[in-house]
């Protein structure tokens, strides 16, 4: 029951957090993120945010400073909207799952090339 709770909060603090970081943030290191995934812990107490940046390793790092010094605000937020008893502390974390798959499709591409037009 708890990680079933878990995940509907994990949930809702994704769609909240999506929607404060593309209309409410100012910071302009913040540009383009997606958050693609949240993991609640069973407490409750802790938010693990996976984030998706367009943009170099720079522009990845310069995001996550800027979330990381809006940490505060997001939190507030986050408390206000989702109502919950004690506001999750939100862990920035980078999805590399993205990157993963257009390097295996690369690879993919490649082996097939390979395959037709063969030494």
């Amino acid at each position: 029951m708890a990680r079933i709770r878990a995940s509907r909060v994990g949930e809702q603090v994704k769609k909240e957090l999506s929607y404060v970081l593309q209309h409410e943030m100012k910071d302009p290191r913040v540009g383009f993120v997606t958050v693609t995934a949240v993991e609640m812990s069973g407490d409750l107490q802790q938010a693990k945010v996976y984030i998706s940046v367009l943009g170099d390793e720079e522009k990845k790092k310069e995001t996550l400073e800027g979330l990381e010094k809006a940490k505060g605000f997001l939190r507030t937020e986050i408390g206000r909207r989702v109502q919950l008893r004690h506001t999750p502390e939100l862990i920035f974390k980078f999805d590399e799952s993205i990157e993963h798959g257009q390097h295996i499709s690369k690879l993919l591409e490649e082996v097939n090339r390979n395959e037709r037009n063969p030494g």
